[in-house]
């Protein structure tokens, strides 16, 4: 069974970067597509970006320009890096292995454990 391990999760000041990691075991990794997604207190759960096995990706408007989902087969590794942030990026972080299915993203139930991301003002 598939685990996914993410990190990089930080408290931040706005404007600046962070990259989340997420580390994912088995020997599937390179046939799968991943995304990331975000919850913050009281908010929805949302997909901020995904990436197919041939590195396709799609983004969140709020975060298009800002935000770079990339994969790394070699180290079965999936990376969000994301740059300027802004207090509205505060969220837990989670990274989930999932299909594209007419060209829109499917989360599937194999999700790993969340990483913090804290922006100040």
């Amino acid at each position: 069974q598939v685990q996914l391990v993410e990190s990089g999760g930080a408290l931040v000041q706005a404007g600046e970067s962070l990259r989340l990691s997420c580390a994912a075991s088995g020997s599937s990794f390179s046939i799968n597509a991943f995304g990331w997604y975000r919850q913050a207190p009281g908010k929805q759960h949302e997909l901020v970006a995904g990436i197919s096995s041939g590195s396709s990706t799609n983004y969140l408007d709020s975060v298009k320009g800002r935000f770079t989902i990339s994969r790394d087969n070699a180290k079965n590794t999936v990376y969000l890096q994301m740059n300027s942030l802004k207090p509205e990026d505060t969220a837990v972080y989670y990274c989930n292995q999932g299909v594209y299915i007419s060209g829109k993203y499917i989360a599937t139930n194999v999700w790993g454990q969340g990483t913090q991301v804290t922006v100040s003002a």
